[in-house]
């Protein structure tokens, strides 16, 4: 026999499973973070963006609008949590970056 559904469950049920979506993203960010590597120096978008893991240690005359309060952890780029010494990046795809690194693709966080 079939049941007939309400209007209000089937409402329901749709919002219930709207809510759970973001919830699953968030759990395989979680795990996918698992498995990042920390980034080298030497890979070679590394070397073309100028990544350092010190922003002090950037070459003033390569990069003259590098100011000393760029770095990784306060880029928009930068995935790890507030306080991290290290995290995620949108730019190097895999790999983790220290906060206090930098690279010509920083921009400031909103």
């Amino acid at each position: 026999m079939r049941q007939k559904i309400s209007r209000r469950t089937l409402i329901k049920g749709g919002l219930l499973a709207g809510a759970c979506v973001p919830a699953l993203g968030l759990l395989a960010n979680e795990a996918s973070a698992a498995g990042l590597t920390p980034l080298s120096p030497s890979d070679p978008t590394a070397v073309a963006l100028g990544f350092v893991t010190n922003s002090a240690k950037v070459d003033a005359k390569k990069y003259p609008t590098h100011t000393a309060a760029q770095h990784c952890g306060t880029c928009a780029q930068f995935l790890g949590k507030p306080g991290q010494a290290r995290g995620g990046c949108n730019i190097f795809a895999g790999h983790t970056v220290p906060a206090t690194g930098w690279c010509s693709a920083w921009a400031q966080k909103p």
